[in-house]
Formats: C-alpha cells, structure tokens, sequence
C-alpha cells in the first residue's frame, strides 16, 4: 500500500499523545487525515485546535463523539441535546462534516459522557432495551434538523454487543440503517468498524446497503483480541493479531 490519502488515524488509538503531537506523527506518517476525540480538543481549547488543525494542513476526518441519549428523565434529555449540539458545533469549527455518535446504553447502567471511559456504572434504574433505542431515534430527529443547519453529518456507531448495557443499545449495522433511513444520507450516516461489527452474519448484506443508501462515513478497522480485557476497551488488536478474518 503506498496511496495513504484516505487513510486516517484515530487519536483514541493514541491516547498518550496531545492534540499537536498527533498531528506531527500523523504528518511524519505521509497522512493526510486524522480523526479526532473531543477530549483532546478540550485538552488545546477550541480555538487552539483549531488553528493547530489549520497549521498543520491535515483534514479531520471525523469527531468523536456525540450520543449517550438514551437518559429516560427530563434532565438527561436536556443535557444530551446541549452536548451534542456543543459537538456540532466543535464539528464544524475543526472542519469536519462527520460527528460519530456512540448511542448509549440503558439508563440502569450507562454512563456519563464525562466519565465514559472510567467504567463506573450506576446499576440501577431503567433497563428497557426497546424503550432506550426509541428514545434514541425520538432523539436523533431532534438533532437532525441542527445538523444540517451546520453542514455535520450524525454518523450511528453500533457497538459489539457486549457494550449494549453501558454504551450503546444499537448492536448491528442494521439497527443504525434502520435508525438512519427516516433521514437523508447527508444528516445520518454510519460507521463500519470491524471490531464491533466483524461477528455479525448479514455484515456483507448490510455493508452493500449502508453503500447504495450513501451512508458510510468511516471504515475503522483494527482486530478483535482474546482474552477479553479487564476493560473491553482496551481488547481492540492490530491487524492480523485476532480473530477476524478480514480477507
């Protein structure tokens, strides 16, 4: 592989690297993308990734993330809309028109945007699966008509569905198509992420139907490892190091 120009490194692969230093490996790499995560424009401020970004020539290929609008009390609501309407907003400032969206899980065991990654969950509460998914598609309708205003496009993540409880009730490529289809394919799109996705039988199917809807936003590949980790975060592999066969 020597054509590198639509290729694109997450930061989340990178997390011990600030904001400019991942911009310079990126460049050092021969990259001409990079995919940002919101706790590193916040780690530089705004402004200052933003002219970071500008500085170093390189397009962002997508933000992360949005979401976690599954909380089934008013004041959740509220605070997922303003979240996600701030994403936006730092979506288009960095000059991407893809903000992933990580859809949350039931409201007994989610957790918050803040604390995402901490592992710490509540355990109590709300654990209506059909009702969580509803409440995210009442949700992404809101956030719609904002998007588009703004030229960012909702992009679905599914999650492997070990994560159903605490991060995202949408477990299938087609659960996100089905979530998307109300919308044009220039406000909701979806990410094809082979760690989440690869265990899934109707993949290839839904794959050719996410690309005839024009709704792929993103590729992320990278393997699935075993043993699970402690943190099934940290159970993502290199390429050729697990179990998909990605022939």
């Amino acid at each position: 592989m020597s054509d590198f120009s639509r290729l694109s490194i997450n930061t989340a692969t990178i997390k011990k690297a600030s904001l400019e230093q991942a911009l310079n490996l990126c460049l050092n790499a021969g990259l001409g993308h990079i995919g940002l995560w919101r706790d590193k424009v916040a780690e530089a401020g705004l402004a200052a990734a933003v002219q970071l970004v500008k500085a170093s020539g390189l397009q962002v290929s997508s933000l992360c993330r949005g979401g976690f609008l599954t909380a089934a009390d008013r004041s959740g609501h509220a605070a997922a809309l303003a979240d996600n309407k701030a994403a936006i907003l730092q979506a288009q400032a960095l000059g991407t028109t893809e903000l992933i969206l990580v859809v949350g899980g039931l409201p007994a065991f989610s957790v918050s945007p803040g604390a995402v990654d901490s592992g710490a969950v509540s355990g109590s509460g709300d654990k209506d699966l059909a009702a969580a998914r509803e409440r995210v598609a009442d949700r992404l309708a809101e956030l719609v008509p904002f998007a588009l205003d703004h030229g960012v496009r909702l992009v679905l993540e599914p999650l492997h569905p070990m994560y159903a409880a605490d991060r995202a009730v949408l477990s299938t490529l087609a659960q996100a198509l089905d979530l998307a289809a109300p919308h044009p394919a220039a406000a909701v799109g979806v990410v094809v992420d082979t760690f989440h996705l690869w265990w899934d039988p109707y993949l290839r199917e839904q794959i050719a139907r996410a690309g005839a809807e024009g709704r792929i936003a993103s590729y992320q590949v990278s393997d699935f490892n075993l043993p699970i980790a402690a943190d099934a975060l940290l159970s993502r592999g290199y390429m050729g190091d697990g179990a998909i066969d990605f022939g």
